[in-house]
């Protein structure tokens, strides 16, 4: 079987398990899971851009919050249906991080982590400043009755697993064949020796910005499907600790493994989940953990058993 073949059968049983766990799943953790579908693909995002481009972004939650605003406040103040709302939330994002490419990519490094910092900070005080429409802080809710598409109430728990569902595979398989194609070999170049890249004649600088815009359309579609799917808009979600989220979760999956970005969510939540039931320190656990991968797991979960024992894991 070629190698095009097994990444085909691993991504569609992946999906075709997932899809067998919503019915067979309790309601606490059909939950779960569809909240971490929905996470895991704002980690695909930022695995395009860290795991397979090699950019570290500090930013990221810009992106996320870009959708989750754009599609509430269209809900919110401009009274649009989610589908039209859900649209112009990933164009929000789509726009931002081009904006954002333009000028972050002139600087390399770790100028060009602290350049998407900032821009991330002012898209969060932004946020708190027009609270008059954003609510703050506090945020607002999307109400329920609001929250249908063609007549599919997506407050309704199977509902909102499946399209959830459907936002994650359709991430991942996107995904999984943009890294099959050039584009993708040229990203994976530009990680490991941009110099090189550019004296082959490949144009770097169109290749990383199409990687931010593909990145953070990506998170823009995660962030307003968080709001459709569980119906808040709050500025936290723009906050730091949403951009170190996807980071974490991409290094204990796995960075630059297709389905790393899952793993390593569901591996965080459950870890944060039930640690919480026993001790109010479950972010100590949470960084035990962490250290221990990174000593003993440096390419994270799935980039280990790439490494031993699946050489072929896409």
């Amino acid at each position: 079987m070629s190698l095009s073949a097994r990444s085909i059968v691993l991504h569609i049983g992946l999906i075709a398990a997932l899809f067998v766990l919503c019915f067979t799943l309790s309601d606490y953790h059909q939950g779960n899971l569809a909240r971490i579908l929905v996470l895991a693909t704002y980690a695909i995002g930022y695995n395009v851009l860290f795991g397979y481009t090699g950019l570290l972004s500090l930013g990221h939650a810009m992106f996320f919050a870009a959708g989750l605003y754009g599609l509430g406040l269209s809900m919110h103040l401009a009274g649009l249906p989610p589908l039209p709302a859900f649209v112009i939330g990933v164009l929000c994002a789509a726009l931002l991080s081009a904006l954002v490419a333009l000028l972050a990519l002139r600087t390399i490094g770790v100028a060009f982590m602290i350049v998407t910092l900032m821009f991330a900070q002012c898209v969060f005080l932004s946020i708190l400043y027009f609270g008059t429409w954003t609510r703050g802080d506090e945020g607002f809710v999307i109400p329920q009755a609001a929250r249908q598409i063609m007549g599919l109430d997506l407050t309704d728990p199977t509902t909102r697993y499946l399209a959830a569902l459907l936002l994650f595979s359709t991430a991942l398989l996107i995904t999984a064949r943009m890294m099959q194609q050039r584009f993708g070999h040229v990203l994976i170049a530009v990680r490991e020796n941009e110099e090189r890249t550019q004296m082959l004649g490949y144009d770097v600088f169109r290749h990383k910005f199409l990687a931010v815009v593909i990145s953070g359309s990506i998170s823009g579609a995660a962030g307003a499907a968080y709001g459709l799917l569980f119906g808040y808009v709050g500025a936290t979600f723009a906050s730091v600790q949403y951009s170190i989220f996807p980071l974490l979760w991409v290094l204990l999956g796995g960075a630059g493994t297709t389905i790393g970005p899952l793993v390593g969510a569901v591996f965080m939540f459950y870890l944060i989940d039930y640690s919480s039931g026993f001790t109010n320190a479950y972010m100590l656990i949470a960084g035990v953990a962490l250290v221990l991968l990174v000593l003993f797991a440096r390419s994270g979960i799935m980039g280990e058993i790439r490494k031993r024992w699946v050489p072929w894991l896409p």
